[in-house]
């Protein structure tokens, strides 16, 4: 019998790697900048609409599982806990550093 949870592990590995070939392929165009809650708490495009890459995508293979977004709290949305499993995405980790295209994570390939 497989491990439900090394399926889900395994699976946001697979979501990571898809995510980072979006992140990559923002840094060739224009970088569009938000704030949110401070002038150095940044938001852009790419974040918004990676995270919503992912949750769209988890929701189609895991129905029952609750999320919490780092963007979508930011914008609003609560979050609200249940016994359901729960998806904490943080989209872009390091959105000052993809704003100005520093080295990071986001640059590494599979």
């Amino acid at each position: 019998m497989a491990d439900p949870w090394q399926e889900c592990m395994d699976y946001a590995v697979v979501l990571a790697r898809k995510a980072g070939d979006i992140i990559r392929g923002a840094l060739k165009e224009e970088i569009s900048v938000m704030t949110k809650s401070s002038p150095v708490d940044l938001v852009t495009e790419t974040d918004q609409k990676v995270e919503n890459f992912i949750i769209s995508l988890i929701k189609e293979k895991y129905p029952s599982h609750s999320f919490i977004g780092e963007e979508s709290v930011a914008a609003g949305e609560g979050s609200i806990l249940t016994a359901n499993p729960t998806w904490i995405i943080d989209p872009i980790d390091g959105t000052t550093n993809f704003v100005h295209r520093f080295d990071s994570s986001f640059m590494l390939t599979n």
